[in-house]
């Protein structure tokens, strides 16, 4: 009889745990990449199988393979044949700004960028997810210039989402309740609700975290679903389906760009 008992307890848990795992309302992840394996064809059954709409984003910026406005049309023009996918730019570095074309920009679904590529203020290049290109003389001036810089990303960038929100070198990821403080946090927030900016809740690096989340709802940010995946290595956006448990968010609170190319915008 115990085990009997037991046994209808666990399936119960594992009810309610898979209950936990869904969301009341269609999850779209706005920051899916065909590379590493995964091909268009994966992209295609794979947001099918899950029930997860697919924002594709193509990574537009100096060293990257599209760097000009001709190579943005020649994307475009492979992806008019898929119009279920949403369209993302991902601007990448803070040089993109003068690489292309505001026409450019216009033609994509949606814009986004992130931090994690910057000029500090001794002239050197960070690029903060490779250890040999993170300079840290010392850690709390380091963030403290990290959030300063996220802030004027945000604030003077035409972007429509900021990706891979609070993302901290390796250096000091074992620590982030310690240096993505309160104040740090609004100044990110306040600048996001300022210019009407959504952020990202990240499958891949499973950031911000609640706490920053819970803040920034109660400010009236908006958010959106992104993975920044790697491979085909990934599935069922389930961080943020649990942050959405978590923090109590709906519908409302998420931002849904418009796709250009099913409403005759492109």
């Amino acid at each position: 009889m115990k085990k009997l008992i037991s046994f209808f307890a666990l399936t119960l848990m594992m009810f309610y745990s898979g209950c936990k795992s869904s969301s009341d309302f269609p999850i779209t992840d706005l920051h899916i990449h065909i590379k590493g394996g995964f091909t268009i064809d994966d992209a295609i059954a794979k947001s099918k199988q899950e029930h997860i709409t697919y924002g594709l984003a193509v990574n537009c910026g100096l060293g990257f393979p599209v760097h000009t406005d001709a190579q943005i049309d020649s994307v475009l023009n492979f992806y008019k044949k898929y119009p279920q996918f949403l369209l993302a730019m991902q601007a990448e570095g803070r040089e993109w700004l003068n690489i292309f074309s505001k026409e450019s920009l216009n033609k994509f679904d949606y814009i986004f960028t992130d931090g994690m590529t910057f000029t500090d203020a001794k002239g050197r290049r960070n690029r903060i997810w490779m250890k040999d290109e993170t300079w840290i003389d010392n850690e709390q001036e380091f963030m403290d210039y990290l959030a300063n810089t996220i802030e004027k990303i945000i604030s003077t960038e035409p972007i429509n989402i900021y990706v891979n929100p609070t993302y901290l070198p390796a250096q000091m990821a074992d620590r982030y309740d310690i240096f993505w403080t309160p104040e740090r946090m609004d100044k990110v927030i306040n600048a996001a609700k300022t210019h009407k900016v959504a952020i990202e809740i990240n499958n891949r690096f499973k950031i911000p975290s609640v706490a920053f989340v819970a803040r920034a709802k109660k400010a009236g940010v908006k958010f959106t679903v992104g993975t920044n995946n790697a491979d085909k290595n990934f599935s069922g956006a389930e961080y943020a389906l649990d942050v959405i448990k978590k923090c109590g968010l709906t519908k409302d609170d998420f931002y849904m760009p418009v796709n250009k190319r099913v409403n005759g915008s492109l």
